[in-house]
């Protein structure tokens, strides 16, 4: 062949598998039979050539490969036009592109497409079918977005993951992997529990849980026996939506489970409910070791600790060994108190929660108590303890009676309304300030009602006037371009102007504050436009 160097006593054929491995290990690595020298480079891209001409002209002909099934048509309405071109834009960006420490002036898409997602499917549009590909790239890359991107993007996105292995998670977030398999048909979904992967049970068994609660429990029923411990324990972990008192029969035969982490999770669902009998069982061991005593001037609680850790006890999911550092007594005490219905104590001493609360308790035991109150308030939802125990926001030190962390205020603010947990974390904000508040403008409904968004602005130029660097407040400032209403940017550019820098401020403090709050109005605008393209106010 012309152009092919010529080989002394080439071989009439080498194995392509001969000539890939000397070529991925290299010839002066390990020399091949035919060649050595400064000729076994020239050889082996020879024999290459050659052998390459050869492997294609044996080809046969055979048939083509069957056709996919065409993607089913998608009946939601298509983006309108600006909307189409901002999720390209939106799609384009990609993470880590920007350097390390200063962001500049410029939004960061990558955190709006969330917020986008939510508004494009909330409003019931279908995406453009050329987006489909990059929706799928994008959820992969972050699986935060997996969610939000397999609900907009529809089942055209599950037809296209079954020819690319890059989007298996894709089938395997769906029910059936994609399949026809309908979790709504009781033989189908018979099958898929019977057949299906572990992953495809698990969103099999939520998804049915979500629609038809007893037909979800009686179709885990049915296996329990044969599971896996951990996988029993995901299962079981399934039925906290939708839990209901009809699921107590079967949650009492978790407690007999031969997995101690079953067992712990079938009795905290048991004491989510207060009408169970693992919760009236808690009730009265409870009752035994907190009382009122009234022999004194004033009313106050005593508490006597249990002495062991029964079996019944250790049944109803009473873990028997403390962690380091705590006290047996105690570690029990609090398990019990957190598993019995909290109506039991308002019952008992005919007092509101604010009225117990304030109660004082002897030696010692108020944290130990009050802690155990909180968690209680959490597991079973209840607002009127958890305002009791957080107490009000300007209380000395941002501490409630009960709450002993920033992270216990913020899951107690979880159980209330939103406009009461905005109202109650604006006025946090506005006694203490921004530095011990990230938590709990975490748990605050978005967009942030207006009083919030106010209270963090005012932190926001105060903590700027105080002279120091902003980067102290990212991820408040984060937050907040994620979650303040766009209706603030207005108010907001007034502070994007570089003021004269004070003279105890640190180096040019005042110029990274500027360049802050002109991205955040920039965000916010940019947000107010992504709900005008998708027909929002």
């Amino acid at each position: 062949m012309a152009g092919i160097t010529a080989v002394p006593d080439k071989p009439s054929a080498v194995p392509w598998e001969e000539l890939v491995t000397a070529a991925l290990l290299g010839t002066d690595r390990r020399a091949p039979s035919w060649a050595s020298g400064r000729e076994a480079p020239t050889a082996l891209l020879d024999l290459a050539a050659v052998e390459t001409v050869r492997r294609r002209a044996g080809l046969r002909p055979a048939p083509a490969g069957a056709r996919p099934e065409p993607a089913a048509p998608d009946p939601r309405p298509p983006l309108p036009p600006a909307a189409a071109r901002r999720l390209a834009l939106l799609l384009s960006e990609r993470p880590g592109t920007g350097g390390g420490g200063r962001r500049g002036a410029a939004p960061d898409l990558m955190e709006l497409l969330p917020q986008w997602l939510a508004l494009a499917d909330a409003r019931g549009f279908a995406p453009p079918p050329q987006a489909l590909p990059a929706l799928l790239d994008a959820a992969r890359g972050r699986t935060d977005l997996r969610p939000a991107v397999l609900s907009f993007a529809g089942p055209r996105a599950l037809w296209l993951a079954r020819l690319n292995p890059d989007w298996r998670f894709a089938l395997r977030s769906a029910p059936g992997g994609g399949s026809p398999l309908s979790p709504e048909d009781p033989e189908q979904a018979h099958l898929l529990w019977q057949q299906g992967l572990f992953a495809e049970r698990v969103t099999l068994l939520g998804a049915l849980r979500a629609r038809q609660p007893a037909a979800a429990r009686d179709l885990l029923a049915g296996t329990w026996a044969t599971e896996r411990a951990e996988d029993r324990l995901m299962f079981l972990d399934s039925l906290r939506a939708g839990l209901e008192p009809a699921d107590e029969p079967f949650l009492e035969q978790a407690l007999s489970d031969r997995s101690r982490n079953v067992r712990a999770t079938a009795a905290e669902l048991l004491s989510a409910l207060p009408g169970s009998a693992l919760a009236g069982r808690m009730a009265a061991r409870a009752a035994v070791c907190v009382a009122v005593d009234r022999t004194a001037g004033e009313p106050a609680l005593v508490v006597e600790a249990p002495h062991e850790c029964d079996p019944g006890m250790e049944r109803d999911g009473v873990v028997p060994k403390p962690p380091a550092g705590r006290g047996e007594r105690s570690w029990w005490l609090g398990q019990l108190v957190e598993a019995a219905p909290l109506g039991t104590w308002t019952a008992r001493w005919r007092r509101t929660p604010t009225e117990i609360v304030a109660l004082p308790v002897a030696d010692d035991w108020r944290d130990e108590l009050h802690a155990a109150w909180c968690r209680a308030a959490v597991r079973q939802g209840d607002p009127d303890w958890s305002w009791a125990l957080l107490g009000p926001p300007s209380a000395p030190e941002a501490g409630g009676p009960g709450a002993v962390s920033l992270a216990e205020r913020a899951k107690l603010l979880s159980t209330l309304g939103a406009d009461e947990r905005a109202e109650w974390v604006a006025g946090f904000i506005a006694t203490h300030g921004l530095s011990e508040a990230f938590q709990l403008l975490g748990v605050c409904a978005v967009p942030w009602a207006a009083p919030l968004g106010r209270a963090v602005v005012d932190a926001l130029n105060i903590a700027r006037d105080a002279g120091n660097y902003p980067w102290s407040f990212s991820g408040v400032m984060g937050l907040a371009e994620r979650c303040l209403d766009p209706a603030e940017a207005g108010r907001l550019a007034a502070l994007t102007a570089i003021p004269d820098e004070p003279e105890d401020a640190s180096p040019g403090a005042v110029g990274y504050w500027a360049e802050a709050f002109q991205r955040l109005t920039t965000t916010l605008r940019l947000r107010a436009a992504m709900r005008e393209e998708l027909g929002g106010p």
